[in-house]
This record gives C-alpha cells, structure tokens and sequence, in this order.
C-alpha cells in the first residue's frame, strides 16, 4: 500500500514539475533560435545568390539562372516538394540614357530608367521643363497644360525606421508619369526615391501607366542632380532639357515562383507561407531588396527542418517579378485561389537586413493572446508589439488582401533607402550579425506557428 501510495505521488509530482505544451513550445523555439544566432547559413545562402548569379531581373535570363540556382540548393538543403511555378510577363530593356540642360547652362544631369518605361523617340525630347515642388502638387495641374513639355517631379523623402517615408515618396515614382501624361506632358524626370541626399547614384524602381494616357519616358535623377535642377529653374523658368532613352518594353517572357516545403506532421494541408522575392534591377545584386529575404527564410526554415517536423506545413515562396509589380504574387495567387483557406499565416522578408524590431499583426482579435505568447519569445531578440494592420509583406499582401491571416516582422528601416534600388545595394552593406537576428526571428516565429494549438484566424471586418 505504501508503494502504491509513493508511486502514485512520484507521478503526480512528475506531472505537476513537467512543463505544459505551450511552455515545451517556448523551449523548442528558445533553441531554435540559440542555433540560428550561432549559425552562418543565411550569410553562405545571400553570399552565393548575389557573388554565383549577380543582377536578377524579372523576366530576364539572369533570373532564370536565379530559379536554377534556388531549385538547387533547396534541394541540397533537404526541403520537398522543390518546383517552379512558371508564369509569363511582359520583358522589358532599360538601355541608355542622356539628360542635358540647354543653353545658357549647357550640362548633363545623372539619370536613370525607371522600370517599365518607355523610351524616347529616336533622336530624343527636347523640351521646356516644368517643376512640381511634389506629386500632391503636379495633381492639382489642369489637363492640358504640360503640352509638349518635360514634368520635373520634385520633393525629398523623409529618412524613417518604418519605411512610412517611402509610402509618402513612392507616388511620384508609381504614378507620376502617368499622372503628368494626362495633363499633356511628353516625358517626367523625378527626384530619386531615395534618402541618399549627398549621392549622384539614381534610384531606379517601377512605374505604372494607364489605358487613358499615353505611355511617356520617365527617369529618376539622383538626389544632387535634382537639386542642381531645382535651383536651375529658379534662375532660369522654362528651362530647356534634351533627353534620350533607349529603354523598351519586350514581348512576353518567361518567370517563375519557386516553392519548397516542410511537410507537416499533423496538420499536413495548414500551411505557413515564408516569402521573399528572388528577382531584383539589373543595377545591382540585390543584396537587401531582396537576396536578404531569400537567405532569411531559407536559412530559419532549414534550421527548423534540421530541429525537426512542425505540424503544420511550411512552407518557402521565393516570388519572381516582384519588382515590376508584384507580378509573380499574382500569378501565384491565381494558381492557388481554390486553396487558400490552406494558408494558415503569412509573412515576407523584403526590407534589407536590418534588425527585426516590431511584429505587426493582421489576425482575428481572439487570436492576439498567441500573437502575445510568440512576441515573449521574440521580446529577447528586441522585438515590440506593433500594429493591428499587417498584410504580412509586398508579395503576401496579395494574398492578406485575400484574406489569409498575416504577421509582419518589422525591420529596421533607417538607412534601407540609401541604397534601394541602387547599383550600391551590394553584400557589404548587408552586416552578419543583423542577419543571424532576422534568422533567428523567423526560426522562432515559424515554428511556434506551425505548433501553436488552433492556429490563426483571417481578421474579422
């Protein structure tokens, strides 16, 4: 009888000292993220994308190379299911450009192609050159009255951590020469969409059109450039500019997704998408926007598959033509449209590297109590609680839009857009230590996603 009775009480004490599940769960990605700080994969994972395949543009062959690269060391790394999800999308060709003030200040200004734009007519534009202070101010110009004229979109972007001045900035880049081509305008110049105030480097980045306008060329001049311009008008209104560009847009090509997972173990078909872009410009490696993204996901998730199998499927989407218009979130959409109730959570890494501070969420609200449990583990890598309004990222907001439930872990932003878009946007940029952090915080994130008990929920309108 006593020892049935001290059996019973060793028992009971084993059961009261063993942690709960959620606390076991803390533990599993506690150690997960101990091992993505110790672990240089994200670093070897960005060091070979930008040094073995370089400049990646949407649609050209050096991001076929980019998907050829990603099936291989997806594969290498241990992931199933590793495929391509092609897609077609129209080409496009940046070419040269030249931008010369007229007399009596004859000198060239440094520009850029902005994506997608068209180009001049052989042997370029010449023309008077008006300037908008900002796009808010070039909105209030009548239709008609930038006839046979260059619109010069000016305005500084404000440097913030959150990217907020990028959304402010961003419009005069978009849609301004579609704007301008409405009131009459025959080209746009803008100040580069950047913070690099003190840099002749030009920022490109992709512009749209509309049906009722015509398609005009558009360039993006450096900061300094822009300043030599504005202060040209001021002596001189009405100042004159030559302007040639040979870019062009190209027949259809070929992009592609490419998708690889870890299965899960009992809840095979509730899915936690990892995205990030595989494509960057052609000016530059892309070592931020967005070979950055590609090493995080890829790198926190190997460790999780290396840790062991979550119960919930993860699953890895590095989206093609995400520069020229989240072409490849789209087609990725489309393709899965009867399946998205599957999609448990979603989230994107395409911010640069810089140190994951916030998480944003865009869940049910009887779903924030575990958003708070995950962000007391995150709080020692220096992650706050944000917002209620995330779309998870560029790509994945197509998908947030349609109602999956999103997180966004927020990074620091600060000096991101002194080299966005930019032949600068190079490795050594990119600082180790800040990278092991965003691993580290996507391996904890993910995991407890794909174990936390119910799962989440899309937001309620």
């Amino acid at each position: 009888m006593i020892r049935y009775f001290l059996a019973c009480l060793s028992m009971i004490i084993a059961l009261v000292a063993s942690p709960s599940i959620a606390e076991q769960l803390e533990e599993q990605a506690n150690e997960l993220i101990d091992t993505a700080l110790q672990s240089d994969l994200s670093w070897e994972i960005l060091e070979s994308l930008t040094t073995e395949v370089g400049p990646r543009l949407a649609g050209s062959p050096a991001e076929a190379r980019a998907r050829d690269w990603a099936v291989a060391k997806l594969s290498k790394l241990g992931f199933s299911n590793v495929h391509v999800e092609p897609f077609s999308m129209p080409g496009w060709e940046r070419g040269n450009i030249s931008i010369k003030v007229g007399e009596p200040y004859s000198q060239p200004l440094t520009g850029t192609a902005l994506g997608k734009s068209v180009g001049t007519p052989v042997g370029g534009l010449n023309a008077e050159v008006v300037r908008f202070a900002n796009y808010a101010e070039l909105l209030t110009a009548k239709e008609g009255s930038l006839i046979g004229k260059i619109a010069f979109i000016d305005g500084e972007m404000v440097r913030t951590q959150d990217g907020a001045g990028y959304r402010l900035a961003g419009p005069r880049r978009w849609s301004g020469p579609y704007e301008a081509a409405k009131r009459g305008a025959i080209a746009v110049l803008i100040r580069s969409v950047g913070t690099d105030i003190n840099s002749r480097t030009p920022h490109t980045g992709g512009t749209t059109y509309g049906d009722d306008a015509p398609r005009i060329p558009a360039a993006a001049l450096s900061n300094p450039d822009a300043d030599q311009l504005a202060r040209l008008l001021a002596i001189k209104p009405g100042l004159t500019i030559h302007f040639t560009q040979t870019s062009r847009i190209l027949t259809e090509v070929q992009s592609g997704n490419v998708v690889a997972e870890i299965p899960g173990s009992k809840f095979p078909d509730e899915v936690v998408l990892l995205g990030a872009h595989l494509d960057s410009w052609d000016n530059s490696t892309g070592a931020q926007d967005d070979g950055s993204g590609v090493a995080i996901v890829t790198a926190a998730a190997k460790i999780i598959l290396d840790h062991g199998q979550p119960e919930r499927t993860i699953r890895i989407v590095l989206f093609g033509a995400e520069e020229p218009g989240l072409i490849g979130a789209r087609a990725y959409l489309k393709a899965h449209e009867n399946n998205l109730d599957q999609i448990m959570m979603v989230t994107e890494s395409d911010f640069g590297a810089g140190r994951v501070w916030r998480m944003d969420t865009g869940i049910a609200k009887t779903d924030e109590e575990k958003a708070d449990r995950i962000l007391a583990v995150l709080a020692r890598l220096g992650v706050t609680k944000g917002l209620r309004t995330a779309t998870g990222g560029p790509d994945v907001s197509v998908l947030s839009a349609a109602g999956t439930p999103a997180i966004t872990l927020k990074q620091n932003g600060w000096n991101y857009f002194d080299i966005h878009h930019t032949p600068n946007d190079t490795l050594d940029k990119v600082d180790p230590e800040d990278l092991k952090q965003n691993t580290a915080v996507y391996a904890g994130f993910a995991w407890m996603v794909a174990n936390i008990k119910g799962g989440f929920n899309r937001p309620q309108n």
